[in-house]
């Protein structure tokens, strides 16, 4: 226990000695009220463009962050009573079109020539939003969180316009105070903006940003200086109404056809600027793509991401609860065996300070498998501390209501589940110092003991070096059943070193080094159960392709009987041990090319025999309206008798075809030799006004052998945002 004091003190001794006045606090943009009516049309012909103020003099990030820009642009911001207005100006002096990866919202950074804005309205230098575009006009939004991270799932209602000239693109956007949340009489608001220049290869920023760190870093944004305080955006509520049909039919189970309707609400209620009430009643999620399938080699419970909407606004709050792999909420864990009757969440900012985070939400009973009524809570509440860091408690509470199965009944579900955690999150002002300690323990009704779980990282990174420590440790009895803990009863030990070489006399590399790491799996006896020793060299080209070689020691002590291709063949014994090695190489073409391609490969040891892994994704876009992708995996796994060897092979084209910014149809296929499946997937999407949708989704899974089909499923959604 003694250590765990010690890295608390020294996180603590770091947050103090890196708390300091905002690192860009020198670059101010001032931003003015206009009484001009403005059109949202990139042609800048509005008198209030001319009196406006100027950010400029962009400072390159990638591939080196020691200079100004090549690309040259600027930036104008004013605003009225009702919204604030950006307008960027890209300029371009080199012959040939822009790069652009399709018209669909929220694109691929990096293949695309783009400008972004971050906006920090708490000046907090950790949580805001990101809105922005490509040189096509595609739109991009998202919340942030964490000081960096940009999530694209969330979506609210805004305008755009992109028009292109002989030497430039200008980006004109409209958003509405309602769509923000921004804590009232507060002048000065944290703001960045971000290029990426595809022809050049350039990445640039308005403030001078270390090139380790992405351009959305909060820590790094300037000032937006408003000449009064942005106006309150007053009654700020929206109803999101959905109707659904659906037709299914599964020829598997030799079901008859079954046609539904459905309707349901979600509502946004804004309790103050900074304050927001979610609200649903037999909410739907059936606009949300199927997950990508992929092979599953592992032990352990596999990860995918939440999607649906409810579940995004301020999700940070309760996602970032835990770890990576220590998540004692996970939101997919909610209407995965039952539909969603309803649910609320209040969250948002308290003060400059105070976050706080509130979720109930109740799922319907199953009768045929016995499942009751449960209801799901959450609580989680931040302060800020020091320059960026933040304690939070949090609360997680599962139960079972008007539930009583009898004592014989071996599959009964549990009546409740809870979890209480403490976290303290570090940040540093110049995001060198970053990391993370944790202290969470569950109750349940058949508590073992063991009931607890604590981790801590720490992240020191530089221009050259990163070093990272990381632990774990979780209990044999700690049970989060409404969250992400793939396994227990085990202590974990994670060092990593990182350090590159940047030569000051080449006209193709970047950057170049090594990296090296280990992780260490201990028991409760502190007896080795797993450990993987990786060192690997990478090399990043200033074309922004990159390329990579890695060689890896394994050593695993089966805890259960584990068939190693996860096929349903003969299993490898529990306490039975392992040690290999292996090797692989990486490739990743240049992201703005017309044609891409990249390749992973590994070979080597695989338990008692090995293992050959490749695979490669190629893709073509006939721009802005068509890309084409295939991607291809090969798991070649070789055991000895009486184990199975097999060849696993996934296999997904897809189609994107974006006919405007509003108008999406995307194919997708994926054949999975090891789920013995192919499915198909077809998603057509008309966005008729901002922030509302028209969907038909079309889905079938077939048999490999002969393509008889297993199932098929139609859907036709309409959505509508309306607000008050």
């Amino acid at each position: 226990m003694r250590y765990r004091y010690w890295l608390f003190t020294f996180l603590l001794m770091i947050s103090s000695y890196a708390f300091s006045q905002k690192i860009n606090a020198d670059y101010i943009l001032n931003i003015k009220e206009t009484e001009d009516p403005i059109m949202i049309d990139g042609e800048l012909t509005e008198m209030t463009w001319e009196n406006a103020d100027v950010a400029s003099e962009f400072f390159m990030v990638l591939p080196m962050d020691t200079s100004h820009s090549k690309a040259k642009t600027k930036v104008m911001m004013a605003y009225d009573n009702n919204a604030f207005y950006l307008v960027a100006v890209c300029y371009d002096d080199l012959p040939g079109g822009y790069t652009v990866e399709s018209l669909r919202r929220d694109f691929s950074f990096g293949k695309n020539d783009n400008f972004l804005v971050f906006i920090d309205p708490f000046d907090d230098q950790t949580n805001g939003f990101s809105f922005g575009a490509n040189a096509a006009g595609a739109q991009w939004d998202g919340m942030m969180h964490g000081g960096h991270t940009v999530n694209l799932n969330w979506d609210n209602k805004w305008s755009s316009k992109v028009k292109n000239y002989d030497n430039k693109w200008i980006f004109e956007c409209r958003i509405p105070f309602k769509t923000m949340r921004y804590k009232k009489g507060i002048k000065q608001w944290g703001i960045n903006f971000s290029r990426l220049d595809l022809k050049l290869n350039e990445k640039s920023s308005w403030t001078p940003i270390p090139r380790q760190f992405p351009t959305a870093s909060l820590a790094y944004t300037g000032i937006l200086q408003w000449d009064k305080s942005p106006p309150e955006p007053g009654a700020n509520i929206s109803l999101i109404p959905y109707g659904m049909t659906s037709y299914t039919k599964d020829h598997q189970n030799d079901r008859s056809e079954d046609v539904n309707w459905d309707f349901g609400i979600d509502t946004k209620v804004a309790i103050t600027s900074s304050l927001n009430l979610d609200l649903t009643v037999n909410p739907d999620f059936s606009q949300v793509e199927v997950d990508r399938q992929v092979i599953n080699l592992d032990r352990f419970e596999l990860f995918f991401p939440e999607r649906r909407q409810f579940f995004l606004e301020n999700s940070d709050l309760f996602a970032s609860i835990g770890m990576e792999r220590i998540r004692p909420f996970f939101s997919r864990r909610i209407g995965l065996e039952s539909p969603i009757m309803f649910g609320a969440r209040l969250s948002g900012k308290l003060n400059k300070n105070w976050r706080i985070g509130l979720m109930d939400i109740q799922t319907n009973k199953v009768d045929s498998i016995g499942l009751p009524v449960q209801n799901y809570a959450v609580f989680a509440l931040q302060r800020q501390v020091f320059a960026r860091s933040n304690i939070a408690a949090t609360f997680i509470n599962k139960e079972s209501l008007n539930y009583h199965p009898s004592p014989e009944d071996s599959n009964a579900f549990s009546l409740y589940n809870r979890d209480f955690g403490l976290e303290y999150n570090l940040a540093s002002s110049n995001n060198i110092w970053t990391g993370k300690l944790m202290y969470h323990k569950s109750f349940s009704l058949d508590a073992t003991g063991e009931e607890y779980t604590h981790a801590s990282e720490l992240i020191y990174s530089t221009k050259k070096l990163t070093a990272e420590w990381h632990h774990e440790y979780v209990g044999l009895g700690y049970n989060a059943e409404v969250g992400f803990v793939p396994r227990s009863n085990y202590y974990s030990l994670n060092p990593k070193i990182e350090y590159l070489f940047f030569p000051s006399s080449s006209e193709k590399v970047a950057s170049h080094g090594p990296q090296f790491g280990t992780n260490i799996y201990l028991d409760n006896d502190l007896k080795k159960t797993d450990t993987e020793t990786f060192l690997s060299y990478s090399v990043d080209f200033l074309n922004r392709s990159s390329f990579s070689g890695w060689v890896s020691d394994d050593y695993v002590m089966l805890l259960d009987d584990f068939d190693p291709t996860n096929s349903r063949g003969e299993k490898l014994p529990a306490g039975s041990t392992y040690a290999w090695n292996a090797f692989g190489l990486d490739y990743a073409s240049t992201p703005g090319s017309l044609f891409t391609f990249d390749f992973s490969s590994r070979y080597g040891g695989y338990y008692n025999g090995d293992r050959l892994f490749l695979s490669g994704s190629v893709g073509y876009r006939f721009q802005p309206f068509v890309s084409l992708n295939v991607d291809v995996a090969l798991n070649s796994i070789n055991l000895p008798e009486p184990y199975k060897s097999t060849d696993f092979w996934l296999v997904s084209p897809r189609l994107d075809v974006t006919l405007s910014n509003t108008v999406f149809f995307t194919t997708f296929l994926q054949y999975n030799s090891q789920e013995e499946n192919v499915n198909i997937n077809s998603r057509f999407q008309w966005r008729f006004q901002p922030a509302s949708d028209f969907y038909i989704v079309y889905t079938e899974n077939y048999f490999p052998e002969h393509l008889n089909v297993k199932n098929r499923a139609l859907v036709l959604k309409l959505t509508y945002w309306y607000n008050i």
